[in-house]
Parts: structure tokens; sequence; C-alpha cells
């Protein structure tokens, strides 16, 4: 079954680092948005996507500048439209500083059952650096309120690799979000993307970002401190308790459908070797080609077999699961290292086949972009 993504690009301030599609929180435009995401899912409707879907994901942007009711309303539009499976999986992103216990229970009641809190870093310092607005207080007054509202599938988002974070300073705050008891936690190292504020600070000199060494000690540290807490190392950046690994996203990791709507939403079409569409980061043309029933989508890439068997591969070695032999072979005909054998060899320290499927170990993540790019 699919999954659905449902992108909300509004912000009430965007912080340095992000790339993604955002804007600023305009009342008029915010109350309007859902209309416009009722639109995109009857057009979806129309041009043949079919449910129910097993995991739907509100992110963004802030989905959290939703009211609950409004959650609600677009819910029932998908259930309508398309449909929801038994058991969906609901997530939503949350900024720790635009939530409240009221709220909380809203989404709730509205049928979220997971939550996604942007903490990013329970200190004061890094939190300033970032142009997060939320407090540290913010952030764990955040998750006892999830906790109050009956919210039982919380992750945390922490960031690593920031300017003057040592090992030690990133180890005591492994354990303060440890404290918190989330049930998975979604950590990334910090990145310099084109055209963010920080990118141009960066090349200006104005900010210093540990070096390979560093992000490589932060990354062990990661894995040693969580995996030993009980937490499953599931995929690059995320660790999850025993059954809460995020669905949602696992279905991306193994290359299954799932359609995305809003304003800079993207989707993934499984007919023939797979299709990539997305929407423009653009509110005004999105509203003027849904206003004239369009389809707001266009496509970025049609794969032919070859560039198949490389997705695949680029997206299940993320995982701790990896990509098993015999699915390989069957889906395309070859086996893994028949198709690849330069990337296979190339790889061959860091990568092995496990009880039938391929798997990096821990240092092939951690040079991941290095051992993937002969598979590409």
């Amino acid at each position: 079954m699919p999954g659905l993504y449902i992108h909300i690009p509004f912000c009430r301030r965007k912080c340095p680092y992000c790339d993604f599609y955002s804007v600023a929180d305009e009342g008029a435009l915010l109350a309007g948005y859902p209309d416009l995401l009722r639109k995109h899912l009857a057009i979806a409707a129309r041009d043949g996507w079919m449910g129910p879907f097993e995991t739907v994901f509100f992110g963004g942007g802030t989905p959290s500048l939703l009211p609950p009711s409004v959650v609600t309303e677009i819910l029932e539009s998908v259930r309508e439209e398309i449909g929801l499976a038994p058991g969906v999986e609901v997530s939503l992103e949350a900024n720790p500083g635009t939530i409240s216990v009221a709220s909380l229970a809203g989404y709730r009641r509205a049928g979220v059952n997971r939550l996604s809190l942007g903490i990013q870093s329970l200190r004061v310092d890094h939190l300033a650096a970032l142009g997060r607005i939320h407090s540290v207080e913010q952030a764990r007054q955040a998750v006892r309120w999830a906790r109050q509202a009956g919210i039982d599938n919380l992750s945390c988002d922490l960031m690593f690799a920031l300017p003057g974070q040592t090992e030690g300073s990133l180890q005591a705050e492994v354990s303060e979000f440890l404290a918190l008891e989330p049930d998975h936690l979604s950590c990334y190292g910090l990145t310099v993307e084109e055209q963010t504020p920080f990118y141009h600070l960066h090349r200006a000199g104005g900010l210093d970002l540990p070096d390979e060494e560093t992000y490589a000690v932060c990354f062990r540290l990661l894995h040693r401190c969580l995996t030993a807490a009980g937490y499953d190392h599931y995929e690059i950046s995320n660790f999850a308790r025993p059954g809460s690994a995020c669905r949602h996203n696992l279905a991306y990791w193994q290359r299954r459908p799932y359609l995305g709507i809003g304003a800079g939403a993207h989707s993934f079409c499984g007919r023939g070797w797979g299709e990539r569409s997305a929407v423009a980061g653009d509110l005004a043309g999105y509203a003027e080609r849904l206003s004239r029933g369009e389809a707001p989508g266009t496509t970025l890439e049609v794969f032919d077999r070859r560039g198949a068997m490389a997705e695949t591969l680029y997206l299940g070695l993320r995982t701790s699961a990896g990509v098993g032999e015999e699915e390989f072979r069957r889906r395309f005909g070859t086996g893994v290292a028949e198709a690849f054998p330069a990337a296979v060899r190339g790889a061959a320290e860091h990568l092995t086949m496990t009880n039938g499927s391929w798997q990096f170990d821990l240092e092939g993540w951690l040079l991941f972009d290095h051992f993937i790019v002969p598979f590409l």
C-alpha cells in the first residue's frame, strides 16, 4: 500500500540551515492552504492514485502551525478521496515553540499517533546559533505534553557536528536526550546547503564547522551510546526502540510508492521501473494549476532498469536491513555483485552479504557518500 506525504510550507521563522521549501507564516496564506490540499487530493484520485494509504506524514515547514481541527479535516478528506488503511501511521512534525498541551491533545484526537519534535539541541547556545525559536525548557515541556496527550510514538531530532561541539559536550547532550525517553531519535549532522544563509556565512568565513574526523567521532559516539541504551540503529541517521521505526520513511528507503501533496512535495510512482515527480516550491503557481483542475506535479525522472537498480541500492543500503539478494534478483533478473562488480569490490571491506542481504557496516555508513558513487 502507498504512503502519503503532506507538505506544509509555512514557518514562523526559517532556520538558516534549512533548504526545504517554506515561506513566512502569513495568516491568509495558511488559512487557505488546506483547501488547496483537498483539491490536490481530488485530482490525484481522479488521475488514478489508489489507496488506502498505509502511512501519512505531515512535513514542512512547520505542520504544527495547523490547528488540530484542520488536521482532522485534511485526514477526513484523505479518507474520503483515497482511503486510510486500518492501523495507519500518522506522523506530524512539530516545533516545540508552536504547540501546547491542548493542541497536542487535539492532534491525537485527529488521528496523529506519531509525533516528530524538531528539538535539534538541548543547549541554549546551539539553539540560538541554529536560529530555533524554542527554548530548552520548551523542548522538555513539549515531550511531557506529548506524553500527556497520549502520543506513544515520539521522535526527537538531534543535530550534531555543530560549531564548537566536542565529543564530551555531545555525549552530555545525548544523555539529556535519553532522559526524555523518546521512542525514536533522528540524528543529523549539520550540513551547509547551497543558497541557505549558513552557506553564505560559511563561504564568508563566518561559520566554523567541525572537520571530518570530529564528525566521524560524533557519529560513532551516537551509535555507541544509543545502541547501548537499547535503540536500533536502523538507518544511517535514525535510531528507534523496538517497534518504533518510522514506517513512512522505511517505505521511502524500500522504494515503495508514495504520493506527495502540497507545494514543494515529491512523489514516487512504481509504474514500470519507477517515476519521480515534484510540485514546484511556488504557492501562487500551485494554486493556479489547481484552480484549472491540473495535476500540479511535473516529472523529474523516469527510471530505466539500470537506474532502478542503482536507486534500489542507494536507498536500501542506508538501512540496517540492507538489500535482499533474492528480492533484487527477482526484480531485476540479476544479482547485486553481477550488476555492479566493481562497486561491490570497491566497498568489500565494509559491504557484506549477511543472511541473504547486502549491508554496510558502521564505517561503510560513515563513508556512505564515497562508497555509493560507483553504484550510481
